[in-house]
């Protein structure tokens, strides 16, 4: 069994490229079919063309209204027919447009635990809620994008993670987003070969 991965990136691609590894190396049953940037700049674009997989941009002209993009880059993605869209550091909020087209096909990674730090910069914002004395620990999860909401889907899997006095930003976000390769990968794998098991965790 071997699913069809259609990658959605916006920066650096790290987690693109622990999921390509994983799928060469076989700890993955998948293909990584294509690779789509709303930044004409990311360096996943280059991560994409070395692994031989179709890499194109689709960026937002400024004049274009936001559902009518979503509806573009829908169609877009729906010609690579893959099995699970796999959002690995997409910037943009997906509207209903996009959504609906892929229907509980659609996967997100976030560097927080459930409900807290949704939206941007959520390893700095727990780092500094932790300078603060209000939290003890953040982690990574991944979770369905079912709708418009900003890190509010079913979740998939998570990690926790402890945080420790003295250790820089830098030193966190290192141990975040090597939690981040690991837990996509073995989330991934799971809801391929193991379809429907999110609904037992409801």
């Amino acid at each position: 069994m071997s699913a069809r991965l259609l990658v959605m990136i916006s920066g650096s691609g790290s987690n693109l490229q622990a999921i390509l590894d994983a799928c060469q190396a076989g700890r993955l049953p998948a293909q990584v079919v294509g690779v789509i940037s709303n930044k004409a700049e990311a360096y996943g674009l280059e991560r994409a063309r070395r692994a031989g997989v179709p890499a194109e941009t689709l960026v937002k002209p400024r004049e274009l209204e936001r559902r009518e993009y979503d509806r573009r880059l829908a169609e877009t993605a729906a010609r690579y027919q893959p099995d699970w869209i796999v959002l690995a550091g997409w910037m943009r909020l997906l509207s209903c447009d996009f959504l609906e087209r892929f229907p509980g096909r659609v996967v997100n990674i976030h560097p927080a635990l459930p409900g807290q730090f949704p939206g941007v910069h959520a390893i700095e914002r727990a780092y500094r809620a932790f300078e603060k004395g209000e939290i003890e620990r953040t982690g990574v999860m991944v979770h369905l994008v079912p709708d418009e909401g900003v890190d509010s889907g079913p979740v998939l899997g998570q990690v926790e993670l402890p945080l420790h006095p003295g250790e820089s930003l830098a030193e966190l976000e290192a141990r975040v987003h090597a939690v981040e390769h690991n837990l996509y990968v073995e989330t991934l794998r799971r809801l391929i070969l193991e379809p429907g098991f999110y609904k037992k965790m409801e």
